[in-house]
């Protein structure tokens, strides 16, 4: 053999031994890669089981959340509905003369100056203090102005309920 061949062959042999080095390289990074991408694979599905569950829990609390509130508006709104229903009643006894406003007169009071004599009615069963009867256009005026507190007052409530709704449920 002559030293060219001698070069070629050993040349020969280097090339094989790094191709064979490369190919084995090659099959073992091959393998730790998709080991590699099969563990991604099985996080990246628990992570997504974990935020699903995640949304289903926040989905479901807002559904619960939504539901309270809106038995609550429903409570609220049969609430106001029923007032209004109440004082309609009373301004229409008031309108018709079926009921009659009277305030309690102060006796006692002789700075007032208002000398108004107690009703007489001769089949009254209403013993004691004296009192005086409502223009029934200012009892009118006066049912109003309790009328818009009343409402006032369930609208308080109901703001209330709605407040304390969402801080049990945040916390």
């Amino acid at each position: 053999m002559t030293p060219g061949q001698i070069l070629a062959a050993v040349l020969l042999a280097m090339t094989i031994s790094a191709a064979s080095t490369w190919q084995v390289q090659d099959w073992r990074m091959g393998k730790q890669l998709a080991e590699q991408g099969a563990q991604f694979q099985t996080d990246l599905g628990l992570v997504s089981a974990a935020a699903a569950k995640q949304v289903d829990d926040e989905q479901s609390k807002r559904q619960a959340l939504e539901k309270m509130l809106a038995t609550s508006d429903q409570q609220h709104f049969r609430e106001l509905s029923d007032e209004q229903r109440n004082q309609a009643r009373l301004r229409d006894r008031l309108a018709t003369t079926d009921l009659r406003l009277s305030v309690l007169l102060d006796a006692t009071d002789s700075a007032s100056g208002c000398n108004v004599s107690a009703p007489t009615s001769t089949g009254g069963v209403v013993h004691g203090a004296r009192r005086a009867q409502l223009d029934p256009a200012h009892a009118q005026r006066l049912i109003g102005i309790t009328d818009a507190g009343d409402q006032g007052l369930i609208a308080l409530r109901a703001c209330q309920a709605y407040v304390r709704t969402l801080v049990d449920r945040s916390g």
